[in-house]
């Protein structure tokens, strides 16, 4: 006797994990593109400073304030370069026959969320990494130097007069280990809440403490200190339209496309401070050292 077991199938899809966006506390939105697909900012010089001729000798015809001298006004450019979309299509009887689960809305959704969000995310912390103003050497990080390493980047951004409020240090989960079983660190964790929205976990040395998964991060990313005047995070244009039976499809057509970059200014590149991680190095045992005694 055979007997046919009943597969049931129900109404849930198992959704991958995903993280939301922690770029907009990280970055600035102070340019507009509105109606440009590239814009000019200035950067203007400075005079420096002199002494004062108070009692010139005869015949002196120069002003007492010192040599005039022209200002330097160059300019820095800014173009978008990414310009992104997608297209998929949902049947009619595919939504039908998964019970709704495979639906126009929800499935924009997802993308937007597994696929759309990520790869900005990873592309506007590529951009700042690798247009840091103080990149040392990789180190090896473990519970004994990380503090060290971080309180490094806080003088080198000290020194450079970035400002002391808003700074915020961005960890992969590894190195966010690393940080909570080093005994020199103490991390703030009353956070209110609108800062928790944004993705901060923690306060280190009044610096904000936001945890990036490590696949949105550059490979060998050790930690990264950075104001978020340094990079300005444009997206322009961000446009997802679901087209109800168009011309040729029974369904669903769904069509996306985004505009964004991201741009390190020149004058504030110091405002980004870049630790490279350098995985530990093992020394290969010998087969003396495995004999035994």
């Amino acid at each position: 006797m055979s007997i046919n077991l009943v597969t049931q199938f129900l109404p849930y899809v198992d959704e991958l994990f995903t993280t939301e966006s922690k770029k907009s506390i990280l970055t600035n939105q102070d340019f507009s593109w509105t109606g440009a697909h590239t814009i000019k900012v200035y950067k203007i010089s400075t005079s420096e400073m002199t002494d004062y001729k108070r009692n010139p000798t005869a015949g002196f015809t120069a002003s007492r304030y010192g040599t005039i001298k022209d200002l330097d006004a160059t300019t820095e450019e800014f173009t978008l370069k990414k310009d992104r979309s997608f297209t998929f299509a949902i049947d009619k009887l595919d939504t039908d026959e998964t019970a709704q689960q495979l639906e126009a809305a929800s499935a924009l959704a997802r993308q937007q969320r597994e696929v759309v969000i990520p790869e900005v995310d990873s592309y506007v912390y590529s951009v700042m990494c690798n247009n840091a103003g103080t990149k040392p050497a990789a180190v090896t990080l473990d519970d004994t130097n990380i503090y060290t390493e971080i309180l490094k980047a806080s003088n080198e951004l000290d020194n450079a007069e970035v400002p002391e409020t808003g700074r915020i240090i961005v960890v992969s989960p590894d190195v966010y280990t690393i940080m909570k079983r080093c005994k020199d660190i103490v991390m703030e964790t009353d956070i209110s809440n609108e800062m928790r929205l944004k993705g901060v976990i923690s306060n280190l040395d009044g610096a904000s403490v936001i945890k990036v998964p490590s696949v949105r991060l550059p490979k060998d990313f050790g930690f990264m200190m950075a104001h978020p005047c340094a990079c300005v995070a444009p997206t322009k244009l961000e446009d997802y339209k679901i087209h109800q039976d168009p011309p040729g499809i029974s369904g669903s057509l769904v069509e996306g496309r985004i505009c964004y970059d991201a741009f390190v200014l020149d004058n504030k590149a110091k405002a980004i401070y870049y630790q490279e991680y350098k995985a530990a190095t093992t020394t290969p045992s010998t087969p003396s050292d495995n004999q035994e005694q």
